[in-house]
């Protein structure tokens, strides 16, 4: 297979991106419907449900938001594309940002800007979407518009940086050999860390093998953000292993793919695990069986991991435990709440 398909398939994304910049509705409804195919599957962050096609996608998530952002604006950070399981992947990661002047599922508008991260996976076929896997940071919503009903984070939460190189949009010739280096660095430190609680202590994850000294990871809102192994062990690995010890990635099942010194991973959902531990979001050891959805970016430096991007869908993870956060959302907001 030709190389020059996933500079061409990043090439076709390119006018959706354009007209998300723009926030022209007209122009974003021509583009949907020229770029994706008229089946396509859309998985979205919960609360949306699975759509099929580009008007219905369109109609009930993108015409929403631009009339609670009337002028919202679309900025990448990361663009990347590669093959995977025979199949051909486009990922992209930014941030949608714009005045939040009317209220969206519920959340009361700040008349101020916002900034919600987006990790969105594009699976194509003949230079159309027939796929569309998208997590949009909708917890960093609520807690600008000071709605945030859960447990705070142990990270910290700010605008989360691009990469420090500043070289995400990746737009040269597509190097295979560098890619592939990429993926087994990422699929190597998946599968050490994989090994721990089950089959060692924290020693056999590796982790100062496979990340950098002065690593970032940026986690979702709800999370925040950890700089080091250390921070990123206090602040998230160890109340995630501690209350689903038994975690497991669909690698399977996965989509991990490279560009250049990138590499994104996808699966719907990427985890299965059980809450059988006390110390993560505030959930208790319920012994529930979940499933999670989690869009990861990874960048390389050297041998090593520099920077991670992460984001989860950690309002799925609540709903599954009997959770509503926007239940909750609207009673902590009673007092801002619109009339119906």
């Amino acid at each position: 297979m030709s190389h020059e398909i996933h500079q061409q398939n990043k090439q076709r994304i390119a006018s959706l991106r354009a007209a998300l910049y723009d926030g022209d509705v007209v122009t974003l409804l021509h583009q949907l419907q020229t770029i994706f195919a008229p089946n396509c599957q859309i998985h979205l962050t919960f609360p949306f449900k699975d759509l099929t096609g580009p008007d219905a996608l369109f109609e009930q998530v993108y015409s929403p938001l631009l009339y609670a952002v009337p002028d919202l604006e679309r900025r990448d950070f990361i663009l990347m594309a590669g093959p995977a399981n025979g199949e051909n992947w486009v990922g992209c990661a930014g941030f949608y940002i714009g005045v939040f002047e009317r209220p969206w599922l519920g959340i009361p508008p700040t008349q101020h800007i916002i900034a919600m991260r987006y990790h969105e996976f594009f699976r194509m076929e003949a230079g159309q979407v027939v796929e569309m896997q998208a997590l949009w940071d909708i917890p960093q919503l609520m807690m600008q518009a000071n709605a945030w009903p859960m447990t705070p984070s142990l990270g910290v939460e700010w605008l989360v940086p691009g990469p420090a190189p500043q070289d995400g949009i990746l737009a040269g010739p597509y190097d295979p050999a560098k890619a592939e280096a990429s993926v087994k660095l990422v699929h190597d430190m998946l599968t050490a860390m994989g090994r721990h609680p089950q089959q060692g202590g924290a020693e056999i994850m590796e982790l100062e093998r496979y990340w950098h000294p002065k690593m970032m990871w940026y986690g979702p809102a709800g999370i925040g953000t950890a700089r080091r192994i250390s921070g990123f062990r206090r602040c998230h690995q160890i109340p995630f292993l501690k209350a689903m010890p038994d975690r497991a990635v669909f690698m399977d099942q996965g989509v991990l793919f490279g560009d250049g010194n990138y590499v994104g991973f996808t699966a719907w959902p990427g985890m299965h695990m059980t809450i059988s531990g006390d110390g993560w979001l505030g959930i208790a050891p319920c012994n529930q069986k979940i499933t999670m959805r989690s869009l990861d970016f990874w960048r390389c430096e050297n041998g090593q991991i520099r920077e991670n991007w992460v984001l989860v869908d950690l309002l799925h993870v609540y709903n599954q435990v009997g959770v509503d956060v926007f239940s909750r959302m609207r009673e902590v907001t009673f007092a801002r709440q619109s009339p119906a």
